[in-house]
C-alpha cells in the first residue's frame, strides 16, 4: 500500500491507495493560519504534526490491515515557507508562509543582487523563502543567530517522519537559493542571504528515496515492513504528477485558493522578466513553468463572506452558459499579485458598478476577473515561448461551468475535465512514493486521468471577451499607481 501526505495551507490530507494507485481511503485534519499583522501569514509547525497523526489515526481506525502494509510514503506541501530550527532541531518561531508579504523590501533588494535571476531563473518574489530570512535577520536577529537549519513545510514533516534533513528540487526551486538549471544549491545565492549550504537540507529528486520511516512511528501505526519516504514535491509539481502533466505541452489550470496555470517542460528555459515561475519538476531532467495569481477561489470566498452567503450558493446562482462579459469588473488583487505584476502592494477593485448591481452581478464580475487574471498568466507563458493546445481544469472552482466557459473562451482553447477520481497533489505524492519504491517507469506511473468532458470556447463570444480582457488589462496600471501613492 502507499500513503500520500499533502500538507496544505489550511489542512493536511492523507490518501491511502493500493499497489496500483486505486484509492482505499482518505482523511483530513485542519489547522489555523494566523495573521498577527497586516501582510503576515504564519503557522505553528507542531500543528502539522498533530494533523498528520490525526489523519493517519483515522485511516488506521478504518483500515488497520491496509495501513499495516504501507510500503512507501510520498509528500506534497505548500511552497516557500520558512521553518527555522536550532541545533537541537527545535522550531525557533512560527513558520512564515507563502502568502506572507512582510519581506517585500528584502525581496526587492535581493532581486536586484547581480546574477540572482540568472542563478534561480526567477524573480525573487516576496513570498519566496530567501527574503523571509533577510527579514528575520533584520527584525529578529536573535532568532537568525540560532538558526541552524531552514526547512520548507513538507520537509519539516519529513524530518519528523524520518529524522532526516532532506528537500526535493521542485520545492527547493521556490526558495531563491537553488540553481534551478543545475538542480543544486547555489553558494552565491545563499551568500547573498547571509547563509551557507550547511543551513540547507540535502537534495533528492522527488521520485527518489529520501529516508526511511522511523521505527517508533512504524510501531505506533502498526506497519510491518520497512517504509521508504520519497523526496516528494511542491504542491503544484505534485498536482502535475497526479494529473500526469510531466511532458512538454501538458498542463493544467487550477482554481484553488490561488490560481495556477502550469505547463510541463522538457528543458530549462527561464524568462524571469515575465514574472512566470520556472521551477524544477518532481521528476529528473524535467521542469515546469507556471503563472500564479494569489486569489482565485479566495476572491469568491471574500465576496461570500461580505455578502453573508456561501461561495457555493453564489456560484450556483449563475447560469451554466455565459452570454457575454459584465459591465461591472473586478480586479482580484486582494493580497497583491505575482504573475505578471510582481507587486505585493497592489490591491483589488470593483469598476463599473451600477445602482442595479446585485449579488449575482458581483459574483459574475469576481469570476470573470479571476479569468482575466489567468489570461494574463497565459500571455506571460506565451511570452516565454511556451505553447499549450489544451489544459486540464482542476480545483474546487472547476465545479462552476460559468467559470470554465469564461476561461475557455478567454484562452481560446478547450478545457478538459477529468472524470471523477483522485488526480491532485495527494495522488501525486502517492505516485512519487510508488516511483521511489518500485521498478516501474515514470511513464507507467504518471498517467493522465480519463476525461469526462471537454469545455470548448464560445467562438461567437470571443470578440466580446477579448474586448473585456483589453479593458481589464488597461485598468491594472492605474491600480499599481494608486498603490504607490497610498504607500501600502
Amino acid at each position: 500500500m502507499y500513503l500520500g501526505l499533502d500538507l496544505g495551507t489550511s489542512g493536511l490530507r492523507a490518501l491511502l491507495t493500493d499497489p496500483v494507485g486505486r484509492v482505499i481511503d482518505s482523511a483530513e485534519a485542519g489547522y489555523d493560519n494566523p495573521h498577527p499583522h497586516a501582510g503576515w501569514s504564519e503557522q505553528d509547525p507542531t500543528d502539522w504534526i498533530a494533523a498528520c497523526e490525526s489523519a493517519i489515526g483515522a485511516l488506521k481506525s478504518r483500515n488497520a490491515a491496509a495501513v499495516a502494509d504501507i510500503k512507501g510514503i510520498g509528500l506534497s506541501g505548500q511552497m516557500h515557507g520558512a521553518t527555522l530550527l536550532d541545533r537541537a532541531g527545535q522550531v525557533l518561531r512560527p513558520c512564515i508562509l507563502w502568502n506572507d508579504t512582510r519581506s517585500s523590501a528584502e525581496a526587492a533588494a535581493l532581486d536586484a543582487t547581480p546574477k540572482m535571476r540568472d542563478i534561480t531563473g526567477n524573480i525573487v518574489f516576496p513570498g519566496f523563502t530567501a527574503p523571509k530570512l533577510l527579514w528575520v535577520a533584520k527584525h529578529e536577529p536573535e532568532v537568525f543567530a540560532k538558526t541552524v537549519k531552514v526547512l520548507l513545510p513538507k520537509d519539516y514533516l519529513r524530518f519528523w517522519l524520518t529524522g532526516e534533513f532532506v528537500a526535493d528540487q521542485s520545492d527547493a526551486a521556490g526558495t531563491s537559493w537553488l540553481d534551478t538549471g543545475a538542480r543544486a544549491w547555489s553558494g552565491d545565492a545563499l551568500k547573498a542571504g547571509g547563509l551557507t549550504e550547511d543551513h540547507m537540507p540535502s537534495l533528492v529528486e522527488g521520485s527518489e528515496v529520501s529516508g526511511m520511516l522511523r521505527s517508533s512511528l512504524k510501531e505506533a501505526w502498526g506497519i510491518r515492513a520497512p517504509v521508504v519516504v520519497a523526496g516528494g514535491a511542491a504542491d503544484n509539481a505534485a498536482a502535475a504528477c497526479g494529473a500526469g502533466c510531466f511532458a512538454e505541452g501538458q498542463g493544467f489550470v487550477s482554481l484553488g485558493t490561488s490560481g495556477v496555470l502550469l505547463a510541463a517542460k522538457d528543458s530549462y528555459a527561464p524568462a524571469p522578466e515575465t514574472a512566470v515561475h520556472t521551477f524544477c519538476h518532481a521528476v529528473p531532467a524535467r521542469w515546469y513553468q507556471m503563472g500564479v495569481i494569489l486569489a482565485a477561489t479566495d476572491s469568491l470566498n471574500w465576496l461570500a463572506r461580505n455578502l453573508g452567503q456561501t461561495p457555493g450558493d453564489l456560484a450556483r446562482a449563475l447560469p451554466d452558459q455565459i452570454t457575454g462579459p459584465n459591465r461591472a469588473m473586478f480586479l482580484p488583487y486582494l493580497s497583491g499579485e505575482r504573475t505578471p505584476h510582481n507587486n505585493a502592494a497592489l490591491r483589488g477593485s470593483f469598476v463599473g458598478l451600477d445602482i442595479a448591481s446585485d449579488s449575482k452581478a458581483l459574483t459574475a464580475a469576481v469570476l470573470e476577473g479571476v479569468a482575466y487574471a489567468l489570461r494574463d498568466n497565459l500571455e506571460a507563458l506565451k511570452a516565454t515561448g511556451t505553447e499549450l493546445s489544451s489544459v486540464l481544469a482542476l480545483g474546487g472552482g472547476a465545479r462552476s461551468r460559468f467559470w470554465l466557459e469564461t476561461i475557455a473562451t478567454l484562452f481560446d482553447m478547450p478545457l478538459r475535465l477529468p472524470a471523477d477520481g483522485e488526480f491532485g497533489a495527494a495522488m501525486g505524492a502517492v505516485r512519487l512514493a510508488m516511483a521511489a519504491a518500485e521498478e516501474a517507469s515514470l511513464e507507467e506511473i504518471m498517467t493522465q486521468p480519463d476525461i469526462a468532458e471537454t469545455i470548448d470556447p464560445r467562438a461567437e463570444l470571443s470578440e466580446a471577451y477579448e474586448a473585456g480582457y483589453q479593458r481589464y488589462a488597461a485598468l491594472a496600471p492605474a491600480l499599481i499607481a494608486d498603490a504607490e501613492r497610498v504607500g501600502l
